[in-house]
């Protein structure tokens, strides 16, 4: 290689910028696409490589992680490429144990109780140093990815740590964490701090490791009304975004976009476009249209095909995806799913749903 195609970084040069391009508003030829979990069980090369070890252990892999991430864009022309991680490796590099149980998910033996087992959580200062792994894979994939499209980092977001911290687990109703926010108010907000604290070094970490973008996960955004959002959700995704900004500052690396997706958080749509993130995610149940008029021309809209509209035909689908590009409209949009893909989805009509995204868009752009 010459030593003109790295990047400042010593990465190979970027040959397809188009979804960092969307991310930052400037103009795209054709509608950029990536899928939410694209590194994911409905991949059976997925499954094979995953079936050597647990969950966590192969998170802890930067092999594993590389090659996970990397599946999917084999496949498919996919513009982006997302890190294979979790959003619990935060709780457990503050302490906790979590195990990922087949067929259940992940669940914490021993999870936050009363306001006296914050103690036994670790300094937040030191989250990023025990999340060297994460790093390593980055880096990994970054090299191996080879320029062909950008890498994006994640983390979730403080409440949606929270409710695992709290539930031990999943949890339809949220009933526990959300006891804590009526009863222990103060407990709460302490906790949500420390998982900031941890986040924004983490979030940092990830782009001096290589990521080219970020998005932060707040899964279990609609278990929250406005109020309970306003107070205990939102000033924390702010504070993300404005501290993380600042210390890529602070370490001479330059802005990545970042993306902010409440799912189920409609109620919140002006707040979340306000918030500092220069693309808002949306889940399959808000109207593209509506939440244009809400959020303004200068943000960036993320989504969000119903995950589920993947079992219709292929016809159908991209008779969906023609819709959902023409609701959208050619720029400032990133196409995606409303959530993420599902274990028992086909591949090829995930192979369709990126091609009829390309496809029409680029037809939408010559009308």
């Amino acid at each position: 290689m010459e030593a003109n195609e790295f990047g400042p970084q010593g990465f190979p040069e970027l040959k397809n910028d188009t979804f960092l391009r969307a991310a930052w508003g400037e103009e795209t030829d054709y509608t950029p696409v990536w899928c939410m979990r694209q590194a994911g069980r409905y991949l059976p090369e997925f499954r094979e490589t995953r079936a050597a070890q647990d969950f966590f252990s192969t998170c802890r892999s930067p092999e594993a992680c590389c090659e996970l991430t990397l599946q999917p864009l084999r496949r498919f022309p996919l513009d982006a490429a997302i890190i294979f991680s979790d959003i619990l490796v935060v709780p457990q590099a503050l302490g906790m144990d979590v195990t990922m149980v087949p067929g259940k998910g992940p669940s914490f033996p021993e999870p936050l109780r009363e306001e006296r087992d914050l103690e036994r959580l670790r300094d937040p200062a030191t989250v990023a140093s025990e999340l060297g792994y994460v790093f390593q894979a980055i880096t990994l994939t970054r090299q191996r990815l080879a320029g062909r499209v950008p890498l994006i980092g994640f983390a979730g977001a403080p409440w949606t740590l929270m409710t695992y911290m709290v539930e031990g687990g999943g949890s339809s109703t949220m009933a526990q964490a959300k006891r804590w926010l009526y009863q222990r108010p103060q407990a709460s907000h302490r906790l949500l701090h420390i998982l900031t604290d941890a986040l924004v070094p983490y979030l940092v970490g990830q782009v001096s490791a290589g990521a080219q973008a970020l998005q932060l996960f707040e899964s279990h955004a609609g278990h929250l009304g406005p109020q309970l959002f306003s107070k205990f959700a939102l000033p924390y995704i702010r504070d993300v975004a404005k501290r993380v900004k600042v210390g890529l500052q602070e370490a001479g690396l330059a802005p990545v976009p970042m993306i902010i997706f409440a799912k189920d958080g409609h109620f919140a749509l002006e707040e979340l476009a306000q918030a500092g993130y220069e693309v808002v995610g949306l889940d399959w149940t808000v109207a593209p249209e509506k939440a244009r008029e809400r959020v303004g021309k200068t943000v960036t809209l993320q989504g969000n095909l119903d995950p589920c509209a993947l079992y219709a035909s292929k016809e159908e689908i991209g008779q969906m995806v023609e819709q959902m590009l023409n609701d959208f409209g050619p720029q400032h949009y990133i196409a995606n799913l409303g959530h993420g893909l599902y274990p028992d989805m086909d591949p090829e009509h995930v192979g369709a749903f990126v091609d009829a995204v390309h496809k029409h868009s680029r037809l939408l752009r010559q009308n």
